[in-house]
């Protein structure tokens, strides 16, 4: 059968990337026959999990992962999430498995955990940014797990976009943030979670943490684990502040990332009036600006307004293709209603605040 690229043709645009639809069982099947062919010959293709669109590459080979970083911009430090299709896989890539991460993976794998465990030898430097441990997941998303089933190997794969901006959750994102970049994505329709992956770690005995918090939350992880944990959202500067070269444990900790183009506000509000006083101190225009709320009504015009759902999950599914409107439309700013401050939040929080990049103000009521 010929291939055909999304817009019908026989062959993508010079210089653009392939993309493959991936939703009827005929479209898979021709997708994963040119996927497979471009990760076996050690070369980049992009394609859904349940989370956000991932950029993958066979985590056996060093110079097909090093691709992923020169094609995202990722600094060196930055280690890259492992994907596998079962359990086997999985304790390939690792040096133990203990009974705690045989209990999570029961319970939420396929799905948007990651667990970081000591790494084996299958795993080269480059992907755990030569540090010695590794996160490994098992993605939900029918096209990732018949991909990796089919090459028979993990997959290395972080978010397909350029480095700190906002992770894409369709597969137009990843054509405009990565363009020319990758050869190929395969079209799986919009993520269904929306936010990259709770990672645990798990590698010091004992004492797990939540290092980047997701929509598995803390209770449920306590409740199969019988333990209370900790979430240690460290904030690491990004490349160029500091001169940052010490490896991290986990992707998803850089004190700016998933951001969008426009300055994003995170703020404590109740009221219009305080949003209002909010843009009025900032210089900003509320004709220029987008807001993104959850529970507060507004009369004044502004540029857009997003009224996101009351519930975590839903409110997740949609932030960031409303982050990638906001800058479509061309917005000078973005202010955003500051979420409950709940556990169930946690994960919305946390990508809020990283795409601000700066500290919450106090209420200004």
């Amino acid at each position: 059968m010929k291939i055909k690229s999304a817009s019908g043709k026989g062959s993508p645009t010079e210089g653009s990337p392939l993309i493959l639809p991936a939703f009827s069982e005929e479209d898979i099947g021709v997708a994963l026959e040119e996927a497979v062919r471009l990760l076996q010959k050690g070369e980049l293709i992009a394609l859904p999990t349940e989370t956000v669109y991932g950029l993958a590459a066979d985590a056996r080979n060093s110079q097909a992962v090093m691709k992923i970083y020169l094609a995202k911009g990722r600094p060196s430090f930055n280690p890259i999430i492992v994907h596998v299709a079962s359990l086997e896989m999985a304790r390939e890539c690792v040096t133990s498995w203990p009974a705690e991460a045989e209990k999570l993976a029961r319970a939420f794998w396929p799905g948007p955990l990651s667990m970081i465990l000591k790494r084996s030898s299958l795993i080269p430097d480059v992907v755990t940014a030569g540090g010695d441990t590794v996160a490994i997941r098992w993605p939900a998303h029918p096209v990732f797990q018949k991909v990796i089933q089919k090459c028979g190997f993990p997959l290395a794969a972080p978010s397909a976009n350029r480095s700190n901006s906002i992770s894409p959750t369709t597969a137009e994102h990843v054509r405009s943030s990565l363009g020319t970049r990758i050869p190929l994505i395969l079209d799986g329709g919009p993520c269904v979670v929306g936010i990259e992956s709770t990672v645990l770690d798990l590698s010091t005995p004992d004492s797990p943490r939540i290092l980047r918090p997701g929509m598995i939350s803390r209770e449920m992880i306590d409740e199969v684990l019988g333990s209370t944990l900790t979430t240690t959202t460290a904030l690491v500067s990004s490349p160029g502040q500091v001169g940052q070269k010490a490896p991290l444990k986990s992707p998803g900790q850089l004190s700016r990332h998933y951001s969008p183009e426009a300055p994003l506000f995170l703020i404590p509000c109740e009221s219009e009036e305080e949003i209002l006083r909010f843009a009025e101190q900032h210089g900003l225009k509320t004709s220029e600006v987008a807001l993104i709320l959850n529970r507060l009504e507004v009369q004044e015009q502004y540029k857009l307004t997003f009224h996101l759902a009351k519930e975590p999950r839903a409110y997740a599914r949609e932030l960031y293709s409303i982050l990638y409107q906001c800058d479509e439309r061309g917005c000078k700013a973005i202010i955003a209603q500051a979420p409950p401050r709940t556990s169930q939040w946690e994960g919305v929080w946390d990508r809020l605040k990283r795409a601000s990049g700066r500290d919450i103000p106090k209420p200004l009521g």
